[in-house]
């Protein structure tokens, strides 16, 4: 039988990942839990498995790769099992570094790309359900749906 540690590391080796999703996989191989705690800890201790890198890895992702919001960066995170102490402070970290109104403007522009006019209410408020759901905060999104309707009556 393989032994847990190699195993483990075999997996890192692929992606970055979690303690508990590293537990997680341990177990589904059958793999004791005595197996998978001494494993788990020889990891921290080698430095190859770090939630908080595990964290700022993933919400860099939501953030710069696919674009969304604080809020959902933050879920993500959190549903990879990280603490949400760490996950906060990885998400806050890196949210510092990005300007959300610019995010939130290049999301608005690809929702609208195909000559839908947000000046109609149901145009307005599927947009608004499309950035809420991208985690924006709900008063920068406001903001820019109003910005950009005002924009729109003046160009008319």
């Amino acid at each position: 039988m393989a032994d847990a540690y190699v195993t483990a590391l075999k997996m890192l080796a692929r992606r970055e990942l979690s303690e508990a999703q590293v537990r997680t996989r341990l177990a589904r191989r059958e793999f004791e839990s005595g197996a998978i705690d001494q494993a788990v800890a020889r990891l921290q201790a080698a430095r190859a498995l770090d939630d908080r890198r595990t964290a700022l890895a993933c919400a860099r992702t939501e953030a710069h790769v696919k674009r969304h919001g604080r809020l959902r960066a933050l879920r993500t995170v959190e549903a990879l099992g990280i603490d949400r102490g760490v996950a906060r402070t990885a998400v806050a970290e890196v949210f510092d570094e990005v300007d959300e109104d610019a995010l939130i403007a290049q999301a608005l522009e690809r929702k609208l790309r195909h000559g839908a006019a947000i000046e109609e209410a149901a145009v307005a408020r599927r947009v608004h359900r499309y950035l809420l759901a991208q985690g924006f905060d709900a008063g920068r999104v406001h903001a820019a749906i109003r910005n950009r309707l005002k924009n729109a009556v003046h160009y008319d």
